[in-house]
């Protein structure tokens, strides 16, 4: 929202000045002269007062004709993991059978409050329910392989056989003997200069690829996981680590096509349409009459639409190529503004 308290203002304003490293995330001020906008440890010359305004989201600056600042980079920094949240998760990574407890953080130099109040605000869940994720995957994948339970149960540090059997059902939906053939869903989190993004993935491709503040993200997840009869923990697997990879040369304007492999449960008719929209080129825009012509339905301009709406993979499939009749902006789950920014970026960058 647009902040209108004056105090505020005159905190904030004064926050910019001094390039307060602690209101990072807490505002964005738009510079109406240029018309960016930046977090507060932003080193562009700072703009007069009058000439600014503040807002408690990114989403918000960008819904109100604001571009990310290309210096401080607003969308990727203000969301971007404290070095000692990063550190965390590398150890968690680096121990994946391990329980990382408050004193080894400690020893490590990071502050587990730090640690706990992160991933509450940025994933919705504690720490150590990340790590337990983290650990039952690991071990989801030493059981396929033929590991036997009780040898896996105690590889990952639980202390009975039971403990374990308890929570890898409850996060996988079944029992260790009985999920060898149970498919999972890995979700993970991406930083882009538009602001972070939620990627799911199954191990024959990405399932979902969206901006976390989409409104129909709870959604797609209950729908992704009654369509693939698989839950969701967190987690990386190799189309995860592709996707990020290719999702950043994208955003660096060196990447037009993605070469990572998809899973795109959903009707014949949908995926048709999804397939569509695949062949638009880079750069390029297309209309929901145009689409549905293409597909050989040229009066199911309606049912295009909704596909368009129901596709889960942003960017990847890529729906926003899809303007109206008239070249205005129609909706997009992303938001209309990521919309015009995402067909600008791919305009700029066509010819390089």
């Amino acid at each position: 929202m647009l902040i209108k308290d004056n105090n505020k203002i005159e905190t904030y304003y004064q926050a910019l000045l001094d390039r307060k490293q602690s209101f990072v995330g807490i505002f964005f001020v738009g510079v109406k002269t240029t018309s960016v906008f930046c977090i507060a440890t932003c080193r562009a010359r700072k703009p007069k007062k009058e000439n600014v305004e503040f807002y408690t989201t990114f989403k918000e600056a960008l819904n109100n004709g604001y571009r990310p600042c290309k210096v401080c980079k607003p969308t990727e920094n203000a969301n971007q993991a404290p070095e000692q949240v990063e550190n965390a998760i590398i150890l968690v990574k680096e121990n994946p059978k391990e329980k990382i407890t408050d004193y080894q953080l400690r020893q490590k130099g990071i502050s587990p409050e730090i640690v706990r109040r992160w991933f509450k605000k940025h994933y919705g869940m504690t720490f150590q329910a990340y790590q337990r994720m983290y650990r039952i995957n690991n071990a989801f994948q030493e059981l396929k392989k033929g590991k036997n339970t009780t040898h896996t149960a105690f590889d990952t540090s639980y202390e009975s056989l039971s403990g374990f059997g308890y929570t890898f059902k409850k996060l996988v939906g079944k029992s260790p003997k009985q999920s060898k053939n149970k498919n999972l869903i890995l979700i993970n989190r991406i930083t882009t200069p538009l602001g972070p993004m939620f990627v799911c993935a199954t191990n024959n491709g990405i399932c979902l690829l969206e901006f976390v503040d989409r409104r129909m993200l709870e959604t797609e997840f209950k729908d992704l996981q009654k369509l693939l009869e698989a839950n969701i923990i967190s987690g990386e697997n190799e189309h995860i680590k592709q996707v990020k990879k290719e999702i950043k040369e994208y955003f660096q304007g060196t990447r037009k096509t993605f070469d990572v492999k998809l899973e795109t449960p959903g009707t014949d008719f949908q995926n048709s349409v999804w397939n569509c929209l695949q062949q638009i080129e880079y750069g390029t825009t297309t209309t929901y009459q145009k689409q549905s012509e293409k597909i050989n339905n040229p009066k199911a301009i309606r049912a295009v639409a909704s596909a368009n709406g129901y596709n889960r993979i942003s960017i990847i499939i890529p729906c926003h190529r899809v303007i109206g009749k008239d070249g205005k902006m129609t909706g997009y789950g992303g938001g209309i503004e990521r919309k015009k920014w995402l067909i600008e970026h791919e305009r700029n960058n066509a010819s390089t």
